[in-house]
């Protein structure tokens, strides 16, 4: 890598990472940045390894890239047979690919298969200072570490898997910087579901957001991440946090990760990634948190979102034309009236799960909510771990007890109903309180109708038929 000479002006975050990562810089062009980890799954990647195939090339960096099979594989019992058909081809697909081009493969039965923006970190394979890529749109989580972290498309694939490299146009730097005290009950999802409300559904496009400030600081590297992997659904390219203690500490001791030698050499290189005293960014906000609540979607984006002792928005009381039409359409597609109160809305299921919150610290958050409580009976509930090491030390704690104590499904490790691609959907006209990351139309299933949530509202609103402010729940 060449790189680019070293600035004597204050730098981002974001100018660093990209500046360690440059190969080339043309005028007229994109940026070409070389690709630290390629992530690979069952959905996005058969067509990119046909290509690669009829132009008889091989993949540059196999011992960078990691596959894993997570979208559409079944969270049921792994030893019956997988009954879609589709899901059967990709996942055979990815095998036989894997095999073909010497790619490290963690398939069904391998005790590290997860969803690939869980295992990427809790493996130790997400570092500072990477650019990461993945044909997936949440490879934003991976900025969680001070990596920059994006989705590509499956063209994309196939040029990171024969040249290790991607071409870029450098996106613009936004500063997202969190001060106040972090109110009790209000986790990581409910920061960045409120972020999400400020700066709706397209404030961030074109740039990439570096959070920071003393409440980014106080986050664990699961809250941290979550947070990065909702980036987009601002409109984001990406997500950023500088690494620091926290960052270290986690990636210690990591199967695929840093030796502990390693990890003492690179901890001074990856300190200085943070960024520069008098750094500028293209576009800076500051939010006090102080008065932030626990938050529920009730519309079709993320950026429909309301604190939970809010209500349904009227329409009418919104200036621009095009927003009233979209919270119209929004209200009609959710079968929700103006001004209903948001704890008045029942429910049907409730999945907790996700690359957004399928984490250990995730499930503890639900479980705590759920012991000594039943589900609904009108609720159907399930928990899907991000990982099948995420359900091992889950079983191991005891979590898994007190869920299926609560009524609540134990699966296997998966995507699950966050995106619906395998048989965990909802029904057309079913109400879902989901810890996923999206709650557009059709999302978790044709006319299925989501409100994200944090884990912890989830497991309430299971067991009370409804959405309810966990705050006021005792443990």
């Amino acid at each position: 890598m060449s790189g680019s000479a070293p600035s004597t002006f204050p730098r981002t975050l974001l100018d660093k990472v990209w500046d360690r990562s440059l190969v080339r810089a043309g005028e007229g062009e994109p940026d070409l940045l070389y690709v630290g980890l390629h992530l690979v799954h069952e959905v996005t990647s058969a067509q990119a390894f046909e290509g690669l195939a009829a132009a008889g090339r091989g993949v540059r960096r196999p011992d960078l890239t990691i596959a894993t099979v997570d979208h559409n594989v079944p969270t049921t019992d792994r030893s019956l047979p997988v009954l879609d058909l589709v899901a059967c081809r990709q996942m055979d697909a990815l095998r036989q690919n894997a095999d073909r081009f010497a790619i490290r493969l963690l398939d069904v039965d391998d005790p590290r298969q997860g969803i690939v923006h869980v295992i990427g970190p809790e493996l130790g394979l997400s570092r500072p200072g990477m650019v990461i890529v993945c044909g997936d749109s949440h490879t934003s989580t991976h900025g969680a570490f001070g990596a920059l972290s994006f989705g590509i498309g499956t063209s994309e694939v196939e040029h990171v898997l024969a040249t290790q490299c991607i071409p870029q146009r450098r996106p613009r730097s936004m500063e997202v910087r969190l001060e106040g005290v972090r109110p009790k009950g209000v986790t990581a999802k409910d920061l960045i579901l409120s972020v999400i409300g400020r700066l709706g559904v397209s404030g961030a496009v074109g740039h990439v957001i570096e959070y920071t400030g003393p409440v980014v600081r106080a986050l664990s590297m699961e809250e941290r991440m979550t947070v990065c992997n909702m980036s987009i659904e601002a409109g984001a390219r990406a997500g950023l946090i500088a690494p620091d203690e926290t960052t270290w500490t986690y990636l210690s001791g990591r199967e695929m990760g840093p030796t502990d030698e390693e990890l003492e050499s690179l901890i001074p290189e990856w300190r200085a990634l943070a960024s520069d005293e008098g750094a500028t960014y293209d576009r800076s906000v500051v939010l006090d948190v102080s008065s932030f609540e626990p938050q529920v979607t009730w519309g079709t984006n993320p950026g429909m979102v309301a604190p939970i002792s809010g209500s349904v928005p009227d329409p009418e009381l919104i200036e621009d034309a095009g927003a009233q039409e979209g919270v119209r359409r929004a209200l009609a597609y959710m079968d929700l009236e103006t001004g209903t109160p948001i704890e008045a809305i029942t429910i049907d299921r409730v999945f907790i799960g996700s690359c957004t919150n399928g984490r250990i610290e995730d499930l503890r958050e639900a479980a705590a909510v759920l012991a000594g409580r039943h589900v609904h009976e009108s609720v159907h509930a399930m928990v899907v771990p991000g990982s099948a090491a995420v359900k091992r030390q889950a079983e191991e704690e005891g979590l898994a007890q007190v869920f299926r104590e609560a009524g609540f499904d134990w699966r296997e490790a998966g995507c699950s109903m966050c995106l619906g691609m395998n048989p965990d959907t909802l029904d057309a006209g079913q109400r879902c309180a989901s810890t996923s990351n999206r709650n557009f139309e059709g999302r978790q299933g044709r006319g299925g109708r989501t409100h994200l949530v944090a884990p912890a509202m989830a497991a309430a609103a299971g067991v009370a038929g409804r959405f309810t402010d966990v705050r006021n729940w005792s443990a």
